[in-house]
């Protein structure tokens, strides 16, 4: 929904991902929160909604706002930021890393660390803003210095200087990375019929109730009759003729 995404002069670009879902029941789940906050205030219930065209639309963050100030629709950058440069992927000799350069100060930073300190007292290049509007002849230049060095070894020195960066994953790498593993993102559970089945760790932290990981998900209809049962209230032959019907699995 008016998401400029894709590279400049192409068509439309998916996310790789579901997220206009993901962030709908994240939203739902603050309105259930939110409505209960407001029961045990005064002990009225109410109606919670979150449409899935309305979350998507808030989700433009900054580039509803780009367009909402100034009337003019954000065009299509790739993965490049509408209002800071250098803020995008980057090249290096063995894959991709992605640059955040957030003020000038860290922009200096980076130009020493790229050895093109001169950049940085540019007036083409010297500010922010100046960044922005220059920005077809400073991310040529900027390309043509981080291909000299790996992934590994400009985040390595990147990091060093303040500079921050990160290097542009797949996801074997990403279930392989040290932080990854200790905040215990990967996680495997049992199931009686599957044995070992691995899945993604749940990023909430609880003190007092952490998440547990007690069963594995179940297999289409493995639950049915126990859910109907139990909390519907089904009886077993209700049940049956339900699946004879082809109603439930």
């Amino acid at each position: 929904t008016g998401q400029p995404d894709g590279e400049p002069g192409a068509g439309p670009m998916k996310v790789g991902v579901a997220l206009t879902d993901i962030m709908t029941g994240l939203y739902a789940t603050i309105g259930v929160l939110a409505a209960l906050s407001h029961r045990d205030r005064t002990g009225e219930g109410q109606y919670v909604e979150a449409a899935l065209l309305d979350v998507q639309v808030a989700c433009l963050a900054n580039q509803a706002m780009n367009y909402l100030t100034t009337g003019q629709a954000p065009g299509r950058m790739g993965n490049a930021h509408p209002n800071i440069v250098p803020y995008q992927d980057f090249p290096t000799a063995d894959g991709n890393m992605v640059l955040t350069v957030g003020n000038d100060e860290q922009f200096t930073r980076l130009c020493d660390v790229l050895e093109h300190p001169e950049w940085a007292s540019d007036e083409r290049f010297a500010t922010n803003r100046a960044r922005v509007a220059n920005r077809k002849e400073l991310i040529p230049r900027l390309r043509q210095a981080t291909v000299m060095r790996s992934t590994q070894e400009w985040v390595q020195i990147l990091e060093r200087s303040g500079v921050p960066c990160g290097p542009v994953n797949t996801l074997d790498q990403v279930f392989e990375d040290p932080q990854v593993l200790a905040r215990g993102m990967k996680q495997s559970v049992q199931h009686p019929s599957l044995g070992d089945v691995p899945t993604v760790g749940n990023p909430i932290r609880l003190k007092l109730t952490p998440v547990s990981y007690r069963t594995a998900p179940p297999l289409l209809g493995e639950q049915s009759k126990q859910v109907l049962e139990k909390i519907v209230g089904l009886s077993s032959g209700e049940i049956e003729s339900l699946r004879e019907r082809g109603i439930v699995s």
